[in-house]
């Protein structure tokens, strides 16, 4: 049931990508900002109430709908498992992403790569050289691999019916929604996403080791991914940059300055042309899980 509902969510999602513009997403950060409007008054208990307000109705409300279908027919469990995928699922957006990016650099249209690189990823590009766009483009394209496709399988995978992709999904946007306030109001959140996406982070970075150089990817692993703000990050960011043989970090040329970064990974540095080999090693790590899971599919049936 995994597998395949993993591969029917992965197909739709290709045939039928959603646009940026989710409804459900917008809804449920408007419904995000309401809480926190009502929720934030500076006591600390009050933004653990707007996260489990947030997301405890709402993965209460789809685990009903799918054991309430699960008692007519488990096919009908199934296929609510593939609508959940899909919603929660992102795999057509990277690829194109990397493609309009790569496109437009190779032929040398600055600004375009600059306006898709803020339109895809929201990064303000008006300073960057060619180089720092395809480096920033491959670093922040293994994190959305991680956050919409890969955490999702691994978290579909463990926890039972739609749970996984749900939460993971909903305290990734509180996480994104919440998290970076000025106040103390976020801080919740950011605990929260940091906890859940513990696990499926390391899972994916060794994936991405499996898939690229396993050596080079388990070195920056354990000796560079402490040096980055975010430690779920750091690890996803220096095994992919291992992986790849690529150096990722570095400082980035921005107003007013230059904005120093820790220096992840190993190798040349990351420009242009090293693009196709991040949406290779995506594809390689993506095909890795879901034949592991189809082995484990096999084994349940033969068990």
């Amino acid at each position: 049931m995994i597998f395949f509902s993993l591969l029917f969510a992965l197909l739709l999602e290709h045939w039928r990508p959603i646009s940026g513009q989710n409804r459900l997403v917008l809804a449920f950060l408007s419904y995000a900002d309401s809480l926190e409007r009502y929720f934030n008054t500076g006591v600390r208990r009050h933004d653990i109430a707007a996260w489990i307000v947030a997301v405890v109705p709402i993965i209460v409300f789809t685990l009903w709908i799918y054991y309430l279908l699960y008692s007519f027919h488990p096919l009908l469990a199934w296929v609510w498992n593939v609508v959940i995928l899909y919603l929660t699922m992102s795999s057509r957006q990277l690829t194109y992403s990397f493609n309009e990016i790569e496109a437009a650099l190779k032929s040398d249209d600055l600004p375009l790569a600059r306006q898709l690189l803020w339109e895809f990823y929201g990064v303000p590009a008006e300073d960057l050289s060619s180089q720092e766009i395809a480096r920033i483009a491959i670093e922040l394209g293994l994190i959305n691999s991680h956050r919409y496709v890969f955490a999702i399988i691994i978290c579909f995978a463990l926890l039972p019916g739609p749970l996984g992709p749900v939460l993971y999904r909903l305290s990734e946007l509180l996480n994104e929604r919440w998290g970076s306030r000025p106040d103390a109001f976020g801080q919740f959140a950011l605990k929260a996403f940091e906890v859940i996406d513990w696990l499926p982070a390391r899972a994916t970075a060794l994936s991405f080791a499996i898939a690229g150089n396993f050596e080079d990817a388990v070195y920056c692993w354990r000796a560079q991914a402490a040096s980055w703000m975010d430690r779920n990050q750091g690890i996803i960011l220096a095994s992919g940059a291992g992986a790849l043989g690529i150096c990722l970090g570095d400082p980035l040329l921005e107003t007013g300055g230059r904005h120093y970064r820790p220096e992840l990974g190993v190798g040349d540095e990351a420009d242009v042309d090293f693009l196709q080999s991040a949406i290779g090693l995506f594809w390689r790590a993506l095909v890795l899980w879901l034949v592991l899971l189809l082995l484990l599919e096999i084994a349940g049936w033969t068990g």
